[in-house]
């Protein structure tokens, strides 16, 4: 009986709106769930009043969004009977590849760009098991390489061109909506594949959408995965994307041959959703900019300290986007707005260590005398 309402994943509590069926076989590790935090300091600091809520994806279960795709990716490639799966990766893909890889007792191959990936996440693919290919490349060659090998070798790509990968992602939305009771005015996002962004304006349409409608055509964005059709009706968020300068595509107009940021997460030069992300600005409105590695270092510190959020300097983008367009008024005054925190401040430790060079650490004897002089110095 206590254990009948017990979490056990996304899956489960959003089965009626997923592409599963009573005899699948659920490969989960409890993700989704994940806090949706009202900061209270920060909208002090921009003399705006707006309600900013972040929604910190960095509490799944390997650290990242990535684990609400790759259970519904890894659940549907075990019902089809595969035995592997391939990704190509910036680092958190290859982290949640891997972990569900091991829970499904399946093999994941993952081909990460040499010398481009955060200790953390390059960490977590190793302890999970998983066959780490090093490539001197980047990320869209390592992706253009997964999906030639994907046409012949007996492996299931569990990048976002999974479909299943946005159907998992697009719950995001629906846990923001259950908790505020509406879609928030804006929904404001890093994008480098720009899988995630479309796949939160799937989970929004779906519940603007008129209910209880078996869908009947495809959509267009999941290939017809989608459980619900009819005329919208209710409301659905601005959704505005954020990208680093070094690495903006979007702002570019087409790819961008040799990306570089510091926020590792979003080092992509060629989007594999481009059209849909394009759709996306356009149904909903919103638009894409894009942010220097020095405003997103400072947005992921500044979180931190007045917040006491930690996440990876990728997921900053969102936060630090949405501040400078409240304070010159594109986001406008009376609006609700919600960040997601892409991923955990400790898939990249060497990054936020080395914004910390001036913090305040002294040595000191082991003693009580010390101790206080030590405080007292501080205070």
């Amino acid at each position: 009986m206590p254990f009948r309402d017990r979490y056990t994943g996304l899956v489960n509590r959003y089965r009626d709106h997923l592409p599963v069926n009573d005899d699948t076989r659920i490969i989960g590790l409890g993700e989704g769930n994940t806090p949706l935090i009202r900061l209270k300091n920060i909208p002090r600091t921009l003399g705006k009043d707006v309600d900013i809520y972040v929604k910190y994806e960095g509490l799944n279960p390997t650290g990242s969004f990535k684990d609400r795709g790759m259970t519904m990716a890894v659940t549907h490639a075990v019902d089809e009977g595969s035995n592997a799966v391939i990704c190509a990766s910036t680092g958190n893909t290859s982290a949640s590849a891997a972990a569900y890889a091991a829970r499904a007792g399946i093999t994941a191959f993952v081909l990460i760009p040499e010398g481009k990936i955060a200790m953390g996440k390059l960490a977590q693919a190793m302890m999970y098991g998983a066959v780490i290919m090093q490539i001197r490349g980047n990320f869209d060659q390592g992706m253009e390489l997964v999906k030639q090998v994907a046409e012949t070798a007996p492996v299931t790509i569990v990048n976002s061109v999974n479909p299943y990968r946005l159907q998992g992602q697009k719950t995001a939305a629906f846990e923001i909506i259950e908790e505020l009771g509406r879609a928030p005015d804006y929904h404001c996002l890093p994008v480098g594949n720009a899988g995630n962004i479309t796949a939160h304006w799937i989970g929004y349409s779906e519940c603007a959408a008129t209910s209880g409608k078996e869908v009947t055509r495809a959509c267009n964005f999941c290939s017809g995965q989608c459980r619900f059709a009819g005329a919208v009706t209710g409301s659905r968020p601005v959704m505005v994307g954020y990208q680093a300068s070094g690495s903006a595509p979007f702002l570019r107009g087409g790819p961008v041959e040799d990306p570089d940021t510091v926020a590792t997460a979003i080092r992509i030069g060629n989007p594999q959703s481009w059209q849909q992300a394009w759709t996306v600005q356009e149904e909903s409105g919103g638009w894409f900019d894009e942010l220097e590695d020095s405003e997103i270092l400072q947005a992921q510190k500044l979180l931190s300290e007045k917040e006491g959020i930690f996440c990876e300097p990728a997921s900053a983008a969102s936060i630090g986007g949405a501040m400078r367009d409240i304070r010159n008024g594109r986001i406008p005054e009376g609006s609700t707005v919600v960040c997601t925190l892409t991923g955990n401040g400790l898939k990249d430790p060497d990054t936020a260590i080395d914004q910390c060079r001036d913090a305040r650490m002294v040595t000191i004897d082991a003693e009580l005398t010390s101790v206080k002089k030590a405080i007292l110095d501080e205070m």
